[in-house]
């Protein structure tokens, strides 16, 4: 399993909390690329409900990560 920002942004709108399920059916409904299903298929627990992206992906960048300063724009 392995995401990059551009796969894990297809799940952004995702209907969190969400279990394994839900998110694969969201993925299909909206049309990610089948590397986000493959990698939701992979997740190892059925039955938990997934609160954010951080809890699939502990290493998605937040915005904090980033050196900008939203207020400027």
């Amino acid at each position: 399993m392995y995401w990059t920002l551009e796969l894990a942004s297809y799940l952004e709108d995702a209907p969190w909390p969400a279990s394994k399920d839900e998110l694969i059916d969201y993925a299909m409904r909206t049309g990610a690329p089948l590397e986000v299903v493959e990698n939701l298929q992979q997740l190892q627990n059925d039955n938990e409900n997934y609160e954010t992206i951080e809890d699939i992906w502990p290493d998605y960048p937040s915005k904090e990560d980033f050196f900008f300063n939203e207020d400027e724009y």
